[in-house]
């Protein structure tokens, strides 16, 4: 089947309500922000010119009406998207703190993203996509861990890159013991694993980063990993190879979809290079457009809708860099 998108990924779709100041009383207000994780790495994609299509469920609501506008306004073909009559959307609430950590109350038992069965996922949309990503969000329960399953056999046997970014949400999880099998279950079929550091630790044990990557290099065999360190920076690790790069220091608003954009800018450069065309300068190059993306994100609210286009990250690089030159003169 001819390859006609570049990335089809299934998953989530969300309203994000993230904290936007107080009210007249005192209270919280928050703003509902179209999101969920793979929906905004397919909204990245987009913003670099790459043809992209979601595979999902939202509800027959006013949110679900929200979202399916907002994969059209992005430019995300929403021919995979379900909508359900009896379940709701859903919804989650996103405390910042000051330090920048992040709490998630989740509104999802049900929601409509779990509902998506078997017979409900359009699999021509896979097979004719070069690249199909996912996350673990889809595989919290039945019967979307079942459709998931099934999905990513799909994307095997269609020759599709598989991408992965486990994106850990504690809350969501019966067990943490079952998050860790739905992530195990994935690494065997990973071409390119973007993951934090939180979740290198929880998955291998170890507290060293380089250890736990090393961990799943040896277990699973995936080809290339990207490591996200945060306001620190990101590292990649391929063929024996592990390259670092620093974090762009920017006044951070709101930290939500910036690990989304960084994988978004990755598997673009990837689809760019070819999986097996990779070196040292290449991925240097990499991991600081992805690292000045997500800088940029953190910038603004909403980020399905706030993606930076190409030149705003081109013109951090070349800020930073004047920044570097003039502290060399």
């Amino acid at each position: 089947m001819e390859k006609i998108y570049d990335v089809v990924g299934m998953g989530e779709l969300l309203i994000d309500f993230t904290m936007n100041g107080k009210s007249d009383q005192n209270n919280n207000l928050f703003e509902a922000c179209p999101g969920g994780a793979i929906s905004n790495v397919l909204s990245m994609l987009s913003k670099l010119k790459r043809k992209t299509a979601f595979i999902g469920k939202v509800g027959n609501d006013q949110f679900g009406r929200l979202l399916s506008d907002t994969l059209t306004e992005v430019g995300i073909d929403k021919t995979g998207l379900v909508v359900d009559d009896n379940v709701n959307t859903t919804l989650a609430f996103v405390h910042t703190f000051e330090n920048g950590d992040r709490d998630f109350s989740f509104y999802r038992n049900p929601g409509a993203d779990m509902m998506l069965t078997e017979d409900e996922v359009n699999y021509d949309l896979i097979r004719k996509s070069k690249v199909f990503h996912l996350g673990t969000l889809s595989m919290t329960s039945e019967p979307v861990l079942s459709a998931t399953k099934k999905a990513l056999k799909v994307a095997k046997e269609s020759g599709c890159m598989i991408t992965f970014d486990p994106n850990l949400r504690p809350p969501l999880w019966k067990s943490l013991d079952d998050a860790k099998a739905a992530m195990e279950y994935v690494f065997p079929y990973c071409d390119l694993l973007k993951i934090s550091d939180n979740e290198v630790q929880f998955i291998s044990g170890k507290e060293d980063y380089d250890e736990g990557i090393q961990y799943l290099i040896d277990k699973y065999h995936i080809p290339l990993i990207f490591l996200t360190m945060g306001k620190d920076g990101s590292r990649a690790y391929y063929n024996g190879k592990r390259v670092e790069k620093p974090g762009f220091k920017v006044n951070a608003i709101e930290t939500t979809g910036a690990g989304d954009t960084f994988c978004g800018c990755a598997i673009h450069e990837v689809l760019n290079h070819g999986l097996k065309n990779l070196n040292e300068k290449i991925l240097g190059n990499i991991l600081t457009y992805a690292n000045a993306a997500a800088a940029l994100i953190t910038l603004k609210k909403g980020a399905i809708r706030s993606m930076p286009t190409p030149n705003d990250i081109l013109n951090l690089i070349k800020g930073e860099k004047e920044k570097d030159d003039d502290l060399v003169k």
